[in-house]
């Protein structure tokens, strides 16, 4: 079943189990579910910073990309605990018999466990820089709600970013490695820009 079906106390209690899943993956992912939800939330109300049409044009159109991300990090809560239980089924295959065939289920494991996070940090990046627009149109008054937001999708991204590293550093093919090492460096270059943008519209600047 998936995660998001539970409760928000039963969700709490499976994140609190001494369990292997959900983990920090699947936290990361809703964390930024949750920040692009409360971009959403404001570029939804129904007043913006200066009553405009201009206004109303460029917060629909970020709440639409918002909200595409937003659900797609929802999947990737449930996506993360799947990968994340292959690595450990690929892992206690026995080591006596077919030793390729456990260590290609073992790397394909751990790809696919640092695909996942690696999406959520891009999904968080680009929900950062749709949030700069509801910053700079939204409703001042829900300046907090912005604040929080963006605060979940960063811890987001930083959490998700751990996991890929965590990941990758067992991951044996070389070309996958330098790859994902090359998307990972440019998002974490790129991230620093898009908060300074966000908070600057926040500020008002």
């Amino acid at each position: 079943m998936s995660l998001l079906r539970l409760s928000a106390r039963e969700l709490l209690a499976a994140f609190a189990a001494p369990t292997a899943t959900p983990g920090g993956g699947s936290a990361a992912a809703l964390a930024g579910a949750l920040g692009g939800a409360l971009l959403i939330m404001v570029a939804l109300l129904p007043k913006t910073r200066n009553g405009t049409e201009e206004d109303v044009r460029v917060l629909r159109q970020a709440a639409r990309g918002l909200n595409g991300h937003r659900e797609r990090l929802q999947q990737l809560v449930d996506e993360d605990s799947d990968a994340y239980e292959a690595v450990v089924l690929a892992y206690r295959l026995p080591k006596e018999g077919d030793a390729a065939r456990r260590r290609d289920a073992i790397q394909k494991a751990l790809r696919g466990a640092t695909d996942v996070p690696l999406e959520v940090m891009r999904l968080t990046l680009e929900s950062i820089r749709h949030g700069a627009a509801v910053a700079r149109h939204g409703n001042a008054a829900a300046s907090s709600d912005l604040g929080v937001g963006l605060e979940l999708l960063r811890a987001a991204f930083a959490g998700a970013a751990r996991n890929v590293r965590v990941n990758l550093h067992h991951v044996k093919d070389a070309d996958y490695a330098a790859s994902t090492n090359a998307d990972l460096e440019r998002l974490e270059t790129d991230m620093p820009e898009a908060t300074r943008v966000f908070v600057d519209a926040l500020d008002g600047a």
